[in-house]
């Protein structure tokens, strides 16, 4: 008997989930269980179970009481993929430059479910520096880091981002000033800010953009001022060399943005 290999392994509910996926991936403003429905061509009351356990697993969300919503979960597990391994591997010459250049230590950050994420990490070249283990789970709202991610992406992603961030860890207060610092660090094209976390230390950061212009990572550079360290960049100099880095990182990424005009 001939059996149409597109059915001989057929799983329904996988099916179901990944039509729920794809469908909402193309909407703006989320569906309700009933418009997924007839979107979909079937009864609402067999996408009950199923919206429900993917809200559970955090690649839904509900808006508006009745309304379903993709969230960043996918977006943040294909930040793993290979394309964000790529990336750090190709950023390794680059961020060794760096730490060179500016005698401070690196690393690169990624946006994955609800945290900043660092992927790679690179040692300040003499005996002093400021070091965070690749890994490391740290805040979008408190690090120069979390601010450049979010600053770099529209305001549906940064909304679906932070709501990402407050269900994974603690509820931050949102203020007009905060959104309006993010903004001003898009204009000026990076982050510098004293560390929330250790005295002394200055997150100088600055975006990695993809071919569409969105940032996909930020390069970071905990400055600290050195004493009787010869050749030493100071700060304003520093901050440019970590745009400069980051422009070459967004080149390997296929962006033809330059961070000078960001």
């Amino acid at each position: 008997m001939d059996t149409d290999d597109s059915d001989r392994y057929r799983a329904p509910a996988l099916d179901k989930g990944l039509d729920i996926l794809e469908l909402l991936a193309g909407v703006d403003g989320g569906l309700t269980q009933a418009e997924i429905s007839k979107k979909l061509g079937r009864s609402p009351n067999e996408f009950y179970r199923m919206l429900d356990r993917l809200v559970r697993r955090g690649y839904v969300t509900r808006i508006d009481g009745d309304r379903y919503s993709l969230t960043l979960k996918l977006f943040g597990l294909a930040q793993l993929h290979a394309p964000t391994r790529r990336l750090a591997s190709y950023a390794t010459p680059v961020m060794r430059e760096l730490a060179q250049r500016s005698k401070q230590a690196n690393q690169l950050v990624v946006f994955d479910r609800g945290s900043a994420v660092v992927i790679a990490q690179q040692e300040a070249p003499d005996y002093w520096g400021i070091s965070i283990r690749v890994g490391s789970h740290i805040s979008l709202f408190d690090t120069g880091s979390g601010h450049v991610l979010l600053a770099f992406r529209s305001p549906e992603e940064r909304e679906m981002m932070i709501s990402e961030h407050v269900r994974s860890r603690e509820e931050i207060k949102r203020t007009p000033d905060f959104y309006a610092r993010l903004d001003q660090i898009r204009e000026r094209g990076y982050e510098m800010m004293a560390s929330v976390q250790t005295a002394g230390v200055y997150n100088l950061s600055a975006p990695i953009l993809g071919p569409d212009g969105r940032g996909i990572a930020a390069l970071t550079c905990p400055y600290i001022t050195l004493v009787n360290t010869p050749g030493a960049p100071d700060i304003t100099q520093t901050i440019a060399l970590v745009q400069n880095a980051a422009a070459q990182l967004s080149l390997l990424a296929g962006s033809d943005v330059n961070h000078d005009s960001a």
